[in-house]
């Protein structure tokens, strides 16, 4: 097999779904693993991959092995595999808080290694993936890497260093937007605009502005003063984010974030 994966969950599936669409590994190269039976059954249904509950057939036959389980979950998965890690083979994690030298420490050896950190727009295709290689991962087996985080959305190196900080901004940062998304609904619902079309306006205009950042590459302040008309309503509405302490709080939310993510 190219490609085996222990874990079938959301993002698990996300990944594979990314790669299969994109024809980067056919689902006949794939094997997945999962302790739950219907997991594993959904997976093959879906992406015609090769299925099994048993982690050590993962690793014995495949070419890259991507850990996609529970940080909990993961010390038991490497006390189970580690006696069949070596060189031969390419290992991508993409769990929360375990650090390369987690995992170096765990199987006891330093092995061909990448660190990344997803987030849950992968499962619509427009995820973004921190990429933190080992020394042992050479540039072949990087752009490997990069190419399959790639496949359901954006992919970019990162020191391992800044990987808290990764967290804060991407990997948990899709909660802070929906809960924005859902007061600026609740705000027009108040406003007498239907809860749907609330939704729907919110989403698109938040969507349509994180759009305008990457596709122009102008600075965000830079394309908020051009919404800000003198004495118009943006700019007090503006006015009144800053007096609640929007940006602060956002500020602070991800400080509290990244040390947790220190802790896990």
């Amino acid at each position: 097999m190219k490609l085996g994966i222990i874990g079938l969950g959301n993002m698990a599936t996300a990944i594979i779904g990314g790669i299969v669409k994109k024809g980067l590994i056919e689902g006949s190269e794939i094997i997945g693993s999962s302790p739950v039976e219907a997991e594993r059954t959904k997976a093959r249904e879906t992406f015609g991959i090769n299925i099994t509950g048993d982690n050590k057939q993962i690793v014995r036959e495949s070419e890259i092995v991507i850990f996609a389980v529970k940080p909990q979950v993961i010390p038991r998965v490497i006390d189970e595999v580690k006696d069949l890690v070596d060189d031969d083979r390419l290992f991508i994690s993409i769990v929360a808080g375990k650090t390369i030298k987690w995992y170096e420490d765990s199987v006891g050896k330093s092995f061909k290694l990448i660190r990344t950190m997803p987030n849950t727009p992968a499962l619509v295709g427009a995820g973004m993936t921190a990429v933190s290689p080992n020394s042992k991962v050479d540039d072949a087996d990087l752009q490997k890497a990069i190419g399959i985080l790639s496949s359901f959305g954006e992919a970019g190196v990162v020191p391992e260093s800044l990987m808290d900080a990764v967290v804060a901004v991407s990997g948990s940062s899709p909660a802070y937007v929906f809960m924005m998304i859902e007061a600026m609904a609740d705000g027009a619902v108040r406003l007498g605009m239907p809860r749907a079309l609330a939704y729907k306006f919110a989403a698109q205009a938040v969507y349509g502005s994180a759009k305008m950042i990457l596709d122009t590459g102008k600075h965000p302040g830079e394309l908020k003063d051009m919404v800000c008309s003198p004495a118009g309503t943006t700019i007090e509405a503006v006015r009144v984010l800053e007096e609640m302490g929007f940006r602060s709080s956002l500020i602070e939310a991800m400080d509290a974030c990244a040390d947790i993510s220190r802790k896990l």
